[in-house]
């Protein structure tokens, strides 16, 4: 049997992963039926497990809810580290200077606490920051092997096919932060290769709301994607929309919105729409020939999500939260 490639666990995952180690069942025997390397499972278990009472819970109590939470908050702050040294400017210029002079990022995360400085990274917030999008123009200064830019080089050959294009870099805070209503992630959902239909869904996701809104598309060209995200948005505000860079965003120009692009290979920077299309795949499975579902029963899923009460949003359901601030039209 084919193992996945390696990847995050999904929720789902994690759910069969707690039932199966309740029946009894081995290791091995669940990453068998998960389709797992058994490494990717035993990881899991030591990195995931619940702590209660400061005593580890064994294995047999892996609960799959906390594992989830306690994975995606370390990811969140993995991720994250490069842009926390690239908004604090006085950080940031310490370590520029101390690279210049040829020092390690151990040296300077050293350095720093041997110093007091009101500000501070460990050498793994450093290194992080030097492989991201701000920071890989002063690896050229990083003595060890750790980085090769040559590597970086190959993914930046191909010329952009996105005019105009806006990274998320600059999106303002406001968005990040989630303090306005009105901005939207979006990402579309295909159907299976071996379909060989190209029909797909247009999804779009209220950050701070969690409204979610699903199109069907007859295939991923740029217009029909666009009809789609104009037809969403003649039924709610959108102040702005944060996309990957898939072809079918080309013509983003023509939204009459501001739009912002994730970076190369950063699907976790529009994290949800990536949940919301997890939610979609209870109702039409990975692999789906997208061309069977009909608008109607398409429509039915998304209203099923829209009336789900989120812990998130203190219970209420999206669409609550939608009319309650004006943003349905």
């Amino acid at each position: 049997m084919k193992k996945k490639k390696y990847g995050q666990l999904s929720q789902y995952e994690r759910d069969r992963l707690e039932a199966m180690l309740s029946g009894g069942h081995k290791q091995c025997d669940i990453a068998k039926v998960l389709k797992r390397d058994p490494g990717t499972i035993s990881r899991e278990l030591t990195r995931n497990k619940f702590e209660r009472d400061g005593r580890t819970k064994d294995k047999g109590e892996y609960e799959s809810s906390l594992a989830h939470r306690k994975a995606k908050i370390r990811r969140k702050f993995s991720k994250y580290q490069g842009k926390k040294i690239n908004e604090n400017i006085d950080l940031k210029n310490y370590i520029v200077r101390k690279l210049k002079r040829g020092w390690s990022p151990d040296d300077i995360s050293g350095r720093m606490k041997l110093e007091k400085k009101l500000f501070y990274a460990n050498k793994n917030a450093i290194y992080a920051w030097l492989y991201s999008i701000w920071g890989q123009r002063y690896c050229k200064y990083l003595k060890s092997k750790r980085y090769d830019p040559r590597k970086r080089r190959r993914k930046k050959i191909k010329k952009s096919l996105i005019p105009n294009r806006i990274g998320i870099e600059m999106r303002p805070e406001t968005i990040n932060s989630n303090r306005q209503y009105g901005h939207c992630e979006a990402d579309t959902i295909v159907s299976g290769k071996k379909t060989g239909s190209k029909n797909a869904l247009t999804v779009t996701y209220q950050r701070k709301a969690k409204y979610i809104s699903i199109r069907k598309i007859l295939s991923l060209k740029p217009i029909e994607f666009n009809q789609a995200i104009l037809k969403i948005k003649q039924k709610q505000i959108i102040r702005s929309l944060t996309f990957d860079n898939g072809i079918e965003n080309r013509l983003h120009e023509r939204l009459d919105v501001n739009t912002y692009f994730c970076d190369p290979y950063s699907s976790w920077q529009k994290g949800g729409v990536e949940n919301g299309n997890g939610m979609i795949r209870r109702y039409i499975p990975k692999g789906s020939d997208i061309s069977i579902y009909s608008n109607k029963y398409i429509r039915m899923v998304e209203n099923i999500l829209n009336n789900k009460p989120r812990k998130s949003l203190g219970y209420k359901t999206p669409k609550e939260v939608m009319i309650e601030n004006n943003l349905l039209i």
